[in-house]
Formats: C-alpha cells, structure tokens, sequence
C-alpha cells in the first residue's frame, strides 16, 4: 500500500493580514526517488517574514508562489532514500522544500549538516539564515565600531536578537526594540543588550531618547512604521541603516508615502545617512566566515538564542499567521517529524 505524505499549498493572495483559507492541505502519495534523486523527510521548517511576500503576485527580488504551488520555505531533512552518490540515507541536510512532509531532490542545493556545530535544528536558525543575515548585515553595512550606539527593532526574534549580541561583541552599545515586557526582559537579562524598549509604549520615541543619549549611530531595520518613525531623529551623521525587513508594512494593502518622506530625504543629505536594503544571498561569499564565527561565538556562550516551535505541519497556517503579529519568541520552527539527530 503506498504511503501518504501532506503538504501545505497557497490556495488564494491574501489581501491584507493572511487568513487560514490562504492556505489547503493536500494529501499525496509518498513519491519514489528516480536516478540521481534523493527522497526527503522534513524533519524541522523554518517560518520567516519574507513568505508574506512570496503570497503576493507584486513585483519583488524572487517569484511569488504560485496558486496552488507548496508554500515555501527553509527545511531541515533526513535522506530516507538515496539514488544519488552524494547522499546516504540517514544523512541530515539543509534544503529549501517547503511547507511538506517529504520531497524529492536532485541533490542541487543541499548541504550536509555538521552536527558537531550544533542542534540540527539550528541550521534554519542561528547557524543558518537569520544568524547570517544578521552577521551580514550588520557587520557588511551597519559597522559597528567599539562606543558606537546600535539600535536593533524586533529585538527577540532571530534576526534582531544575533544582530544585538553581535554589536555587542564588537564593543557597541546595544539597545533593542521589541514587543512587550516579557521579551524586553529576555533581550536585557538573558542576551546582555545595554537596554530594550517595547515598541507598544506610547512614549516610545521619548524612551529612545534617553536610552540614546549620544544618538544612534546604527540602526538595524526588521520593522519599519512607529518604529522607524522613532528612530529617525536621533540617527547621528554618518549613521548606517541596514534595511532586512519591514514586518509592520507586509499586510498594507495599498502604498503609503508618509507626509514626512520629503524631510527625511534632507536629513538623508544634511546628515549624510546611508541606508541600505539587502538580501541575505548578496553576501554569500561570506558563509564560511560567518560559520566559523558564529558557531564559535555559540560555543564560547557569548551568542544565545531561543526557539519557538510548533508541533507538526499542520500547525504551520497558525503558527506563520501568529509570525506575523509577534506571537513568537524566538526562532520560529514547526517540528514537522521526529529528529533522530
């Protein structure tokens, strides 16, 4: 009797916040590998920010999944089978299958992981690319120097929480923004930021202030909106703007320009800002080095980091749409099957 393995497909664009009928459910027989292929067991997904994107049809730096198509994503596997000399069954990769219980692959874009370096489960997470999107992005734009002040929105999740640990290793000042006292308290006590705010106090831009009191000199965009709006003014000359996300924005149905754009284009001048969007892929000639110092970083204990994790795929609708409001805290994973790692 053939086996039956699941998946999660796009099944409309959400218009605004996504909704559990955005997703369906689809059972399907357990394919088997041919020459030169490998068959996939998803072991842990990632969910991310940037799948809200790969749900609209608008213009962007990589295709929206299609109606239909299995929503996408970053995998930890098990080879259960293997036709491909690459590839043993039972060997642990890292892949980008998606929101299903198995895949096939060719073995393009693989790569084994070192358990040795970490919890497997780490190679969606801080060891994978929200550390190296942190690593890159601050170190390659923002460059932070030793007294400098960087500030870092979405504090306690996996980007913004490497991203503070990090400057903080450079020798920078590190005060986050995050959601709420309970993650404020992590971000201070358990990864050793100078300071963190939550973002839903009303007086928000009054508290930057006086947790910056020589300005800021680096600020580590994962948010956009309020937040943006209450970091702008203390941005020193010369300060860098690493743009990695803009969460409070993905569900806008329609473009804003803030009556405030043209003021900010002549602080971008008087003060001589750079800001910078970038892609995690733009600096991938920077893996092996960002390996070799974060999975160092982890050892030494001078990097933390916290998962929040979901059982099974289907918990994942729940789990992405709750993403996106901060219901997380942490690296957000769904366990899809057993890890034998």
């Amino acid at each position: 009797m053939a086996q039956s393995a699941k998946r999660v497909v796009l099944a409309s664009r959400p218009v605004g916040e996504p909704k559990a009928s955005d997703f369906r459910f689809e059972d399907y027989t357990l394919p088997t590998p041919g020459e030169g292929q490998v068959l996939l067991r998803t072991v842990w997904l990632s969910l991310d920010p940037y799948m809200r994107g790969r749900m609209s049809e608008g213009p962007s730096y990589a295709a929206p999944v299609p109606i239909g198509g299995v929503m996408e994503g970053g995998t930890v596997c098990e080879v259960i089978a293997s036709n491909n000399p690459s590839f043993a069954k039972g060997d642990i990769v890292l892949a980008h299958t998606g929101w299903q219980t198995h895949a096939l692959s060719d073995g393009r874009g693989l790569r084994k992981i070192d358990a040795k370096l970490g919890p497997v489960s780490t190679a969606v997470g801080v060891l994978g690319m929200p550390g190296m999107t942190a690593y890159t992005g601050l170190l390659e734009i923002g460059k932070p120097q030793p007294g400098e002040t960087v500030v870092v929105a979405a504090a306690s999740g996996a980007v913004g929480s490497a991203v503070g640990q990090i400057a903080k290793i450079k020798g920078a000042r590190a005060v986050g923004i995050a959601g709420g006292k309970e993650k404020c308290d992590y971000v201070k006590r358990e990864l050793g930021f100078d300071d963190c705010l939550d973002h839903r106090d009303p007086n928000l831009a009054a508290k930057l202030k006086e947790a910056c009191p020589k300005g800021i000199d680096v600020y580590f965009e994962n948010v956009g909106g309020a937040v943006f709006e209450a970091v702008f003014p203390l941005l020193n000359a010369f300060a860098r703007i690493p743009v990695c996300g803009l969460i409070a924005q993905y569900n806008d149905t329609e473009a804003k320009v803030p009556k405030w754009a043209s003021s900010m284009m002549v602080s971008v001048l008087r003060k001589r800002l750079t800001i910078r969007g970038f892609i995690v892929s733009d600096f991938a000639a920077r893996h092996a080095d960002f390996l070799r110092d974060m999975s160092a970083w982890l050892r030494e204990g001078k990097v933390k980091h916290r998962e929040f994790i979901t059982e099974g795929l289907d918990s994942a609708p729940g789990a992405f749409m709750g993403l996106l409001k901060g219901a997380n805290f942490g690296k957000q994973l769904v366990r899809v099957g057993p890890d034998r790692a």
